[in-house]
């Protein structure tokens, strides 16, 4: 399944190349985001850490800090990559 592709960790560029559809686009977001440096290979500090998590891991990172709320209270939907509020801590 195409969606289920590069989820694991150290898969950063390889997942966003595959959601953007072009690898040259991806680095240059990540670029962007602070989290390439200019040569388009090396990770910053910040980067580094985005790719060590999986894409579980960032989705309930992303949702968390949208809505800063713990990462705890989030539940991640793998089919869509999002995380969503757990409803009454279940």
């Amino acid at each position: 399944m195409r969606g289920q592709a590069f989820t694991g960790r150290d898969q950063l560029i390889n997942r966003l190349a595959l959601q953007v559809g072009d690898r040259g686009a991806a680095i240059r977001i990540l670029q962007r985001r602070g989290h390439l440096m200019a040569d388009g290979k090396t990770f910053t500090h910040e980067g580094a850490k985005r790719n060590a998590m999986d894409a579980k891991e960032r989705a309930i990172d992303r949702a968390s800090k949208a809505s800063h709320t713990p990462a705890s209270e989030f539940h991640y939907n793998a089919r869509t990559n999002y995380a969503s509020r757990l409803k009454d801590g279940r």
